[in-house]
């Protein structure tokens, strides 16, 4: 085939991604991302509390902001939780215990219905910013005592609306899939459901492209290192349809252990070694699931590229035989889940 050839197909391929097989970018709106620090960051920066500056939430890495709180005594930070709880509540490596308290009194302060429930003193939400259609990551279990720890980062249509997602399968949804995990992984893991980009809506071009993916990306290596700076354990990521581009432009700078991606449309790398980490990079796509009719190609900056669970891109693959559709990798009792809770343990080895 000579060159012309080759690019009239590659781009009948590419065409394919955005024209819609299997639904694939069949419509969505564009979405705007909400990026850089919360609302609120330019009155924390003018302040100070016990004659020290504040960490500026945009510039100052996460062990920097760890070091500040570790010199700063009990009434300076309950001073701050009054006064600044947004950014408190989503300021990568303050205290954890400080953090759920700030989401908590943020949630509480917008006096929205939709917001109510991450108020909860029940709940254990790590980050919230209620900017457009809502950021929010949630821990299920102990993190400060915990050995193990996962970070879930889902896909397209997640956020604050659909993060509980009651509507569906329990082991669906941001939390759902966490909590499942959570269950089947066992006391001493934490969990991290971690809503905390602006994904795409629908299967329309953001889902074909990588610019969401891309932000999303930074704001996960920044709450890696947030965690990270805290002394949690190094994650195993797992990672979800497009949250799995995320991850894969995120994990080469973080310490995750493990990168898990499931129900995948590609990775935006030719193979394995291709996204330069040290971390276990593993794979999953059950039977019934439409992602395998995704064409897998990257053209004029559509598609995702090689199937990951190609036995050429070089990922080790999870057995997934039992799921069902798209949405079912973390059903309770099937071997999908026990072979993901194991990794989280740090096992399979």
């Amino acid at each position: 085939m000579g060159r012309f050839a080759r690019t009239l197909a590659a781009a009948a391929l590419a065409s394919a991604v955005v024209a819609g097989s299997a639904g694939w970018a069949a419509g969505g709106d564009r979405q705007a991302v909400a990026a850089g620090p919360p609302p609120g960051s330019s009155a924390w920066r003018a302040d100070s509390v016990s004659g020290r500056a504040l960490p500026d939430p945009a510039a100052a890495s996460p062990r920097e902001v760890a070091r500040f709180f570790a010199g700063l005594g009990g009434a300076g930070r309950q001073e701050l939780l009054r006064r600044h709880p947004l950014v408190l509540g989503n300021l990568d490596g303050a205290p954890i215990a400080l953090r759920y308290e700030a989401n908590r009194r943020a949630a509480l302060a917008t006096g929205e219905a939709r917001w109510a429930p991450f108020a909860s003193p029940q709940r254990q939400v790590l980050a919230f910013d209620p900017r457009g259609r809502g950021l929010v990551a949630e821990v299920f279990g102990d993190l400060e005592r915990a050995r193990h720890l996962a970070v879930v980062v889902p896909g397209s249509d997640s956020d604050a609306a659909t993060f509980d997602d009651a509507g569906r399968a329990p082991h669906t949804g941001p939390a759902g899939m966490a909590r499942s995990l959570r269950a089947a992984a066992g006391e001493d893991t934490a969990v991290v459901a971690w809503a905390g980009y602006t994904t795409p809506v629908g299967v329309g071009l953001d889902a074909a492209t990588g610019r969401l993916a891309e932000a999303g990306a930074a704001r996960l290596v920044r709450f890696a290192r947030g965690l990270d700076a805290v002394g949690a354990p190094d994650p195993a990521l797992f990672c979800h349809s497009y949250g799995s581009v995320v991850c894969a432009l995120a994990v080469r700078d973080t310490d995750a252990a493990d990168v898990v991606v499931f129900g995948s449309p590609g990775l935006r790398a030719g193979s394995a070694a291709e996204l330069r980490t040290g971390a276990r990079v593993w794979a999953a796509r059950g039977p019934s699931d439409w992602i395998a009719d995704v064409p897998n190609v990257r053209f004029a900056g559509l598609g995702h590229g090689a199937d990951p669970v190609a036995a050429g891109f070089g990922a080790r693959r999870v057995p997934a035989g039992d799921v069902r559709g798209h949405t079912g990798y973390l059903a309770p009792g099937t071997g999908t889940l026990a072979a993901f809770a194991s990794i989280a343990r740090g096992g399979a080895r």
